[in-house]
């Protein structure tokens, strides 16, 4: 009986702890977008000629941001469902 709800307990802290680790991970990742964005905003500003290069810098930025984010979801899951 107590090993049965220690079981329990544990599997609700592991799925808690997936939950938790996945929102610091897109919390990680809109903040590293956002400060790309930024930047290259400000870039853009400064030198008008060079958008194509920046634009393109960025969203390779963002994509591997992006791609690292939903490797650290799935390996919260991962770990929760283990």
């Amino acid at each position: 009986m107590l090993t049965s709800i220690l079981l329990l307990a544990v599997e609700g802290l592991a799925l808690m702890g997936a939950g938790i680790g996945a929102g610091i991970v897109a919390l990680g990742a809109g903040v590293g977008i956002g400060k790309i964005g930024g930047a290259a905003m400000e870039a853009i500003a400064r030198q008008p000629e060079a958008t194509g290069k920046i634009q393109t810098a960025m969203i390779i930025a963002a994509a591997l941001i992006e791609s690292a984010a939903l490797f650290g979801v799935i390996v919260c899951f991962i770990i929760a469902t283990s």
